[in-house]
């Protein structure tokens, strides 16, 4: 499966920033770095709210990560359309990332008219381990 994306980086971290600006509330920490034929790349810089106790990034953030990563991979092929949504995300926590830029990578494995289905991969950007990984369900509404 060949998937054109209609949206760039810039399109979509501007689209995040107009429509979905509570993503934002403590600075910017999530960014579309690359997008390409079913991939989109997102890069998240944590902050204190991000960390838990033992010194490492919290699970809710990793899954944020993953959701909002595979979401703009989802709208990166389908164009900006907000009310695309989360049915379904299941994650395994593979490591413990220390604090620090995470990058998460996000291949499309289905887009249908209905549903899409994505693959998040999210890395260690200071030493390439894998630290979690995750599947997620979309559901997009009708045009």
């Amino acid at each position: 499966m060949q998937l054109t994306p209609i949206m760039d980086p810039q399109a979509l971290n501007r689209f995040l920033e107009a429509d979905f600006p509570q993503l934002h509330t403590d600075g910017k920490v999530f960014e579309v770095m690359e997008v390409g034929p079913g991939t989109v790349v997102m890069r998240l810089m944590p902050n204190e709210r991000h960390l838990r106790p033992g010194g490492t990034i919290s699970g809710p953030t990793l899954f944020a990560l993953a959701d909002v990563g595979a979401w703009c991979a989802v709208l990166a092929h389908i164009g900006p359309v907000a009310l695309a949504v989360t049915t379904n995300l299941n994650i395994n926590f593979l490591r413990k990332p220390e604090p620090g830029p995470l990058s998460c990578t996000c291949r499309v494995l289905k887009l249908g008219k209905r549903l899409a289905v994505v693959e998040a991969s999210i890395f260690d950007e200071n030493d390439d381990d894998l630290v979690a990984h995750a599947t997620a369900t979309y559901s997009i509404p009708p045009r």
